[in-house]
């Protein structure tokens, strides 16, 4: 199969698939003529791949669990803890966006939106980059120090 073949049949862009062959995820045979020769184990892969990047997997996560999905023997604890660790990632990431839109959404309501030039979004701006500032401060005269 040629690399359109495979991108239509794994729904990756052939882009991907290159990108995923040149870090070493797949590795089409290569044809006499240097182009590649992709098997059907290799579209099941990049689909495999396709969905787990999906699911927000890093590269490494990624080649890990590939690595586990090829392996017969594999314990599916070592599968479940790389996904518990994901998990874990993406409900801090929730918490983390969760409180910034109650703080965006706050300041939205707080801002009149009219002709006058008092805003309180711009004012919190303000006041977060002069507190960065002022907490960098100490820092500096530590390393001076």
């Amino acid at each position: 199969m040629n690399i359109g073949d495979v991108a239509t049949r794994s729904g990756l862009p052939a882009k991907t698939i290159r990108y995923y062959e040149d870090i070493g995820l797949v590795q089409p045979l290569r044809s006499a003529n240097g182009y590649r020769s992709f098997r059907e184990s290799d579209v099941h892969k990049l689909a495999f791949l396709g969905r787990a990047r999906a699911l927000g997997f890093s590269i490494e996560a990624c080649r890990s669990l590939l690595a586990l999905y090829e392996d017969k023997e594999r314990a599916s604890g070592e599968v479940k803890q790389i996904a518990t660790e994901h998990l874990a990632r993406i409900d801090d990431k929730i918490a983390e966006l969760t409180e910034m839109r109650a703080t965006l959404s706050h300041l939205v309501a707080s801002c009149a939106g009219d002709h006058r030039p008092d805003c309180p979004i711009l004012a919190d701006l303000a006041k977060a980059k002069a507190k960065a500032r002022a907490e960098q401060r100490p820092a500096d005269r530590a390393a001076r120090g």
